[in-house]
């Protein structure tokens, strides 16, 4: 099993310095900590949902925009850690930003009809602010991603290791995906079965009938291929390879386009769980 408790610790930890930097460059450029920072926000100089004091109405909210992604970043980064290339923990920070902003952009592109003609835009599964409006702002929002990945490799580098029992490779990964799906799933099924069968609301609204389209995938499309995810998950806890399911779900869950991250994941995990697992005890690796 992974090492999930020290991922998300570090992941916590650098949400926290990211939100105070996020604070710091904020006051520098328009001197009050609560203003709209244009130039934050729009150059998505924020890793997921993370709106750098723009609109939140309390302390609270800004913890949760912050430490959330963190949460989700650091059990992800735990997650894939031994698969990562290098030896390094902090390289290995940066490699996974890159993936997670890749599928960020994917998602966007392909949940946003007409993008990028619209500037910016804003990936709510994995919350990363994608924008090409200008070279710059392009630049920034990458950066960003990567700097951020780079302070929890970093983190994660510097805390101490637990010794762990040697799983089926991939289970781990298959774990996060079923969570993150379930997460995903949740909130879209439910406000979409109360609108259709409580309120009487038209499943398909012409005006976002491409989002609409999606949403209704992800209830009947994401539903199963989450269900798949998860016996994937459950043949590598009993040491056997979850490929063919996890490769099916996260192929079902990442046609939805919502739940794009959480089948990727699976993917991945279930292509990683197809390979012999090691039978004795490892500690993970504490290398910087």
């Amino acid at each position: 099993m992974a090492d999930f408790g020290r991922g998300i610790k570090a992941g916590i930890i650098s949400g926290l310095i990211y939100m105070a930097v996020a604070a710091i460059l904020g006051a520098i450029y328009y001197g009050n900590i609560w203003a709209t920072p244009d130039f934050l926000y729009g150059t998505g100089l924020t890793l997921f949902t993370w709106r750098s004091f723009t609109d939140p109405s309390s302390v609270a909210s800004l913890l949760f925009q912050y430490i959330v992604p963190g949460i989700v970043f650091g059990a992800v980064f735990a997650a894939y850690n031994n698969f990562l290339p290098s030896v390094n923990s902090t390289v290995k920070g940066v490699v996974l930003s890159a993936f997670i902003w890749i599928v960020a952009l994917i998602e966007v592109i392909y949940t946003t009809p007409g993008w990028p003609t619209d500037g910016v835009q804003t990936s709510m599964v994995t919350g990363v602010t994608v924008s090409l409006s200008s070279a710059g702002s392009a630049l920034a929002g990458i950066m960003a991603a990567l700097v951020f990945g780079a302070l929890t490799g970093f983190l994660w580098g510097r805390f101490r290791a637990k010794e762990l029992t040697e799983e089926r490779k991939g289970g781990s990964i298959l774990l996060v995906s079923f969570i993150l799906g379930l997460v995903i799933w949740v909130p879209t099924g439910v406000m979409f079965l109360v609108a259709v069968f409580l309120a009487g609301l038209p499943a398909i609204n012409p005006d976002m009938w491409w989002l609409d389209i999606l949403a209704v995938s992800v209830v009947f499309l994401g539903l199963p291929g989450w269900i798949l995810g998860r016996a994937a998950w459950k043949k590598t806890k009993a040491d056997k390879s979850g490929f063919k399911w996890g490769v099916a779900g996260g192929v079902m869950m990442a046609l939805t386009g919502i739940m794009l991250l959480p089948g990727a994941l699976a993917i991945t995990g279930g292509v990683f769980s197809g390979r012999e697992p090691a039978n004795e005890s490892s500690i993970t690796a504490t290398a910087q």
